[in-house]
């Protein structure tokens, strides 16, 4: 994404979570920014739909009325056809990652990649939000589980820049540089 376009995703995103947070549905919203970046990324030829310039704008609202005036939010909506409207339906996921930053600062959440060898269960995913939350200075993690048959055993964590590595081959690694050194 061009650095026009993530300051534009910004202020969109911005807009949105204002609204969002005085109207007292931030919730609701989060929740349904949510469906739409999960349909905007998984249906390409939406994407390629709204991108496209020689598309008439009052067809792509259209489109985006019909896809979400169900199920999401009328801010949302507004939002989005807003986008299509000022022709920059190419940036409505950029929109959506933005707002999620905005709603987790608010709530002190942090983003979390978990690798492990095997799917882990609501308990598991509990204990470690728990344990590194503390360590990464918010109340709670969002976590997204995945599996990586690379490892041996533990689990590998990824907040922001930070990875914390409690993997077998982690260990292993760790203790081979130590002797190493000796």
């Amino acid at each position: 994404m061009s650095k026009d376009n993530e300051v534009v995703a910004k202020r969109y995103a911005a807009a949105l979570f204002e609204i969002a947070k005085e109207q007292n549905v931030l919730a609701q919203v989060e929740k349904d920014m949510e469906l739409v970046k999960d349909v905007v990324l998984n249906k390409a030829e939406l994407q390629s739909f709204l991108a496209h310039p020689k598309v008439a704008v009052a067809k792509k609202q259209h489109v985006v009325k019909e896809s979400f005036s169900k199920s999401v939010s009328q801010h949302v909506l507004n939002t989005l056809l807003l986008l299509v409207e000022r022709h920059r339906g190419d940036i409505i996921d950029s929109v959506a990652v933005e707002f999620f930053k905005l709603a987790y600062e608010e709530r002190s959440v942090a983003e979390a990649k978990v690798y492990s060898v095997k799917p882990l269960s609501d308990a598991e995913k509990a204990s470690l939000s728990e344990i590194f939350a503390k360590k990464a200075g918010k109340k709670t993690l969002k976590i997204e589980n995945k599996i990586d048959k690379n490892l041996l055993g533990g689990v590998k964590i990824q907040i922001g820049n930070r990875i914390y590595d409690g993997s077998v081959s982690g260990k292993l690694a760790r203790i081979e540089r130590q002797l190493v050194r000796k």
